[in-house]
């Protein structure tokens, strides 16, 4: 029979085992990013999974409470063993499996429930246990069996805010997700000890062994080639070389998993993707002036702001919400930070808290399932229109699929509820059925004085403007307008297939 062991022992070991639980789940998000993007999907999934894991893992632990106290300890000692050998093998483990999965599954979303359960369930599911065995041993003197129990709640939702905060805030930007889980690991080895000590173990060569297999596995995740070149508060950013000519260099940004820009040094003015193409004469093609300002929402590889700047157009301003982005984009990507006055912050704010008027505004919000709801609403575009001059004009990219439509008509239709001429601009070439294509909306008060442009996007392009007859028959399919209060744009753009 164990002493009677202290109710602050008790609590200082769920408060440890709650927070390093909830680590894991916050740096789940980091480290499915790079792989399926971060979206309303992945948070969904990865939130699922791990309160799955948690619940399978407290039914065990309360069949665990019903043993004598020092077998439910000893047994909870092990188990979190295996909380810690899941968690250190779930770096090396993401990345082996992960392409695999996805290439199988076929489904993005499936894809993203499936990756999340197969890395994070285990974790969870051990990390689970603890909690009823150490809330049945607090409960054992009557007297106190109330205030011991509320005691061990408290200390549950205590760790879980502990450990979402120094997720948040502190390791993975500090330490890496490798490193976050290294240090998860040692978390649940300490109070794996913690159980043995407590159920009065006298023999730990088996758990020592298994402890150390647990920091070689942790180690080896550390001295894996990262799948980042930076990672930040926002992102897993990689600088990728893709020049045919090392004598004239072009890279292509990453983040996360989505290709957010390609600028090449010697070549400024020319855009490789269509829709940079696209805003870039579009903005040159609608502003009222040659000196134009601009606002950008979003930095990326800051190649449009850096074409504008060898336009010789005029201020140009930046919100980009990363820091880093903006660091990496001066590095590689050839931007001049002297160029432009940058944002580090949310693009709404930015507007929001300044009066400052632009003629040209350029929203660049779409990136594959993941896109600010906040950035397409009504609400907003009412924001983007005060802060227009009276002849400006607000331009963005949408990404749909030529067989739907979906999202950009609800795009399209909100933005006419605000600005009293809309276009919608595309590659001139007529898609392959189903193919996904990239459109960029014209917001503004006067129609282009064009019909159709040829750009360089990198080779010379035709894009034109779709006809208003068939914007109309767009803008009629459906009533949706996106607002504040509801904009489903995941299930707008996410595939059904």
């Amino acid at each position: 029979m164990i002493n009677p062991i202290p109710l602050w022992t008790l609590v200082a070991l769920q408060i440890a085992v709650s927070a390093a639980s909830l680590v894991v789940e916050i740096v789940a998000g980091r480290m499915l990013a790079p792989y399926v993007g971060m979206s309303l999907y992945t948070w969904t999934s990865i939130i699922a999974v791990v309160l799955a894991g948690f619940s399978a893992g407290h039914w065990w632990g309360g069949r665990l409470a019903q043993l004598a106290p020092e077998r439910a300890l000893q047994r909870t000692g092990w188990l979190l063993i295996a909380a810690a050998l899941s968690t250190a093998l779930a770096v090396s483990l993401l990345a082996r499996i992960a392409g695999p999965m996805l290439t199988f599954i076929g489904h993005p979303v499936w894809g993203i429930v499936a990756i999340s359960m197969a890395v994070f369930f285990l974790p969870s599911l051990f990390a689970g246990v603890p909690a009823p065995v150490l809330a049945r041993i607090a409960v054992q003197d009557q007297d106190r069996a109330g205030r011991s129990l509320g005691a061990l709640f408290a200390a549950g939702a205590v760790g879980a805010i502990a450990g979402t905060l120094l997720a948040g805030f502190l390791f993975i930007s500090w330490l890496g997700t490798a490193g976050t889980l290294a240090a998860v690991t040692v978390c649940y080895l300490v109070t794996a000890a913690g159980m043995f000590a407590l159920a009065g173990a006298r023999r730990w060569a088996v758990p020592l062994l298994a402890g150390l297999a647990a920091l070689a596995l942790a180690a080896m995740a550390l001295a894996r080639p990262g799948a980042c070149d930076v990672e930040s508060r926002y992102f897993c950013i990689r600088s990728v070389d893709v020049a045919t000519n090392p004598e004239n260099p072009a890279r292509m940004m990453v983040l996360d998993h989505l290709v957010h820009g390609i600028s090449a040094r010697d070549l400024p003015r020319v855009m490789f993707t269509e829709y940079t193409a696209m805003l870039d004469a579009l903005a040159r093609l609608r502003a009222p002036r040659p000196d134009f300002t601009s606002f950008f929402i979003g930095g990326g590889t800051y190649s449009v702001p850096r074409a504008f700047a060898d336009w010789g157009a005029g201020t140009i301003t930046v919100a980009e919400i990363d820091p880093a982005v903006t660091a990496v984009a001066a590095r590689d990507f050839w931007f001049d930070p002297g160029s432009a006055r940058v944002l580090d912050e949310d693009a709404r704010r930015a507007l929001a808290s300044r009066d400052d008027r632009y003629d040209i505004v350029i929203g660049d919000a779409f990136t594959d399932i993941a896109v600010p709801a906040h950035l397409i609403t009504r609400e907003f575009f009412r924001l983007v229109q005060s802060r227009l001059t009276p002849q400006g004009s607000y331009l963005m990219n949408v990404i749909d699929f030529e067989d739907r439509l979906h999202t950009l008509g609800a795009v399209t239709r909100t933005l006419a509820q605000v600005f009293p001429v809309v276009e919608v601009w595309t590659n001139r070439t007529p898609p392959a059925p189903g193919a996904r294509m990239v459109f960029v909306v014209v917001a503004g008060t006067t129609p282009t004085p064009t019909g159709s442009f040829r750009a360089p996007a990198p080779d010379q392009t035709l894009f034109a403007a779709l006809t208003d007859d068939w914007v109309r028959a767009l803008l009629n399919r459906d009533d949706l307008i996106l607002t504040d209060d509801y904009a489903p744009i995941d299930r707008l753009i996410g595939r059904t297939d």
